[in-house]
């Protein structure tokens, strides 16, 4: 946090404010995953669930959503396209039948091997050093931190 405040006059141009620069570049990042899934038949909130399944098979729905910052509203329809299109499958908890727990299918998993090149082709398409890439993902973390403790707080 910062005691530096801009002035009250302050005026700025969009190509000038750092949300433009935010939601700019989501939108070129954007166009260079939906380039490189198009191949795999993926869209990019597709590709997150697989990432995330990925580094944990088996989480419950809610557990999806939580690291995934998604709402049950948003996941759901995920969820039912790629169960249809067999990458994952949906099933009740045993031990928690109120919880429905999502388990990767074996062409989910082979899907894995199949986007492998993705992270570094993203990486190459942001054009800076893997050092910096690091500490621009710190800054991007912390930025959503604050921002999200600055709605709790209204």
């Amino acid at each position: 946090m910062t005691d530096e405040k801009l002035p009250e006059d302050y005026r700025p141009a969009p190509e000038t404010m750092l949300c433009f620069d935010l939601y700019a570049t989501h939108h070129a990042v954007g166009h260079v995953y939906q380039t490189l899934l198009a191949d795999l038949g993926l869209t990019y909130p597709q590709y997150l669930v697989l990432v995330t399944l990925w580094t944990g098979d088996g989480l419950t729905v809610g557990e999806l959503g939580h690291r995934l910052g998604l709402e049950s509203s948003t996941l759901t329809p995920l969820i039912k396209r790629l169960e249809n299109n067999g990458f994952l499958v949906r099933a009740r908890d045993k031990l928690d039948e109120r919880k429905v727990r999502i388990h990767l299918t074996e062409a989910g998993r082979q899907m894995e091997e199949s986007a492998r090149h993705v992270p570094g082709c993203i990486a190459e398409a942001f054009g800076l050093p893997l050092a910096e890439l690091h500490q621009l993902h710190e800054t991007l973390t912390r930025m959503r931190a604050s921002l999200k403790a600055s709605m709790e707080d209204k």
